[in-house]
This record gives structure tokens, sequence and C-alpha cells, in this order.
């Protein structure tokens, strides 16, 4: 599929007015602009299998399209939602486990990037990633 393959981040669009509206300290907001995100798609049907190599970690998550799971960002947010495909669009809806807000993701792959998109109590923000 589209999204099969190694991404690495190449820029950020509002990433860390997204992170402060997600109540991330200034520290972890500061490091977090400077992650270093590689990941690693790999879909075998509904079946995606993300591993993620930051600075900070490196995770390997496996979702079923439609199915609810569970994940903790880097800074330790935990949230429990679903990824489905609509269209050519990953589209994620997950609920924070500390206060039940919703945060949307959005992966898509736009030319040769992969952009993420993110929304958070009205804010939004992007990671575009390269091929490599």
């Amino acid at each position: 599929m589209a999204f099969d393959g190694n991404w690495k981040v190449d820029r950020s669009e509002n990433y860390e007015k997204f992170m402060e509206q997600m109540g991330i300290n200034i520290m972890k907001r500061k490091l977090g602009a400077h992650d270093n995100l590689k990941i690693t798609i790999q879909q075998e049907g509904n079946k995606f299998t993300v591993k993620e190599s930051s600075t900070f970690r490196n995770v390997e998550i496996i979702f079923m399209l439609g199915v609810n799971f569970e994940y903790s960002l880097a800074d330790g947010t935990e949230l429990s939602g679903t990824w489905n495909l609509e269209g050519n669009k990953l589209v994620g809806k997950f609920n924070r486990k500390d206060n039940g807000k919703e945060l949307k993701a959005f992966r898509e792959i736009v030319g040769d990037e992969l952009i993420q998109t993110y929304i958070y109590e009205g804010v939004e923000a992007k990671r575009i990633f390269k091929r490599v």
C-alpha cells in the first residue's frame, strides 16, 4: 500500500503550539520539536505495523483498522482509539485517558511525502515525512 515504507520527519508546522495545547511542558516541547522521528509502516490487509524510532524511544504499534487499541505518546499521555481508512487517508480518533478529550490524527500521502496531521482542542499541527 501507499503508506508502506520507511519515513523520516522532514519538517513540522505548528507542532510546538499543538504540544502546548496538549499540556506538554516547555522542556518536553523543546525536545519534542527535535525528536528526529523515523517511522516504518507495513500494511497487511487491515493490519498495520508501525515502528517508531526517535531520540526518546523505540516502539512498535500493531493495530487493525476499526479495532480499538491503546497507545502512549512519547510524553506519557495515554490514549485509546481507532484508525480507519477513509479513501486514501488513515483517520485516527483517540480519547485521552486522563481527561477524555479527543485527539484526531490523519495520515495521507501527498506527492512523495507522508503528512501526519493532528487536531486537539482546535489546534492543528502537521508533521511532514520523506521516504528514506
